[in-house]
């Protein structure tokens, strides 16, 4: 199950939350094989005042940013993967987005299956009980 958390500059739009959370959703199931049935995305607005870069507000830059965060399994995507879903990622929020700084960002955290889960157990325990069934 990926965990997506993406902060987008600006003010929150419902139309503009709905499409990010679909197609966002949609490539993390397409390029690093997730079922869309366990995805959980939570998508937030941070005021362009507020973000910095560089030690500038995106204001004083003129641009706007995101910062996405993938939290996957223990490995369970190959490099090539990962850098395939960060291309694909960035092209995708700059298409929808436009005028990004070029530091929006992407994060795909690779946690240990003892360390990430959900529904109170672990993927570790969970994958040993579909194993064991």
């Amino acid at each position: 199950m990926p965990g997506i958390t993406l902060i987008v500059s600006g003010t929150p739009d419902a139309d503009l939350t709905n499409r990010l959370m679909t197609e966002v959703s949609n490539l993390t199931c397409k390029v690093l094989k997730k079922e869309l049935e366990r995805c959980a995305m939570i998508v937030q607005y941070q005021p362009e005042d507020q973000w910095f870069i560089a030690g500038q507000s995106l204001v004083a830059h003129g641009k706007k940013a995101f910062r996405l965060e993938v939290t996957i399994t223990d490995e369970t995507n190959t490099k090539a993967e990962k850098a395939e879903y960060h291309r694909q990622a960035f092209a995708l929020l700059e298409g929808i987005i436009g005028n990004l700084h070029p530091h929006a960002n992407i994060h795909i955290v690779d946690c240990r299956a003892s360390a990430y889960g959900y529904a109170g157990i672990t993927q570790e325990e969970y994958n040993f009980r579909r194993l064991n069934a």
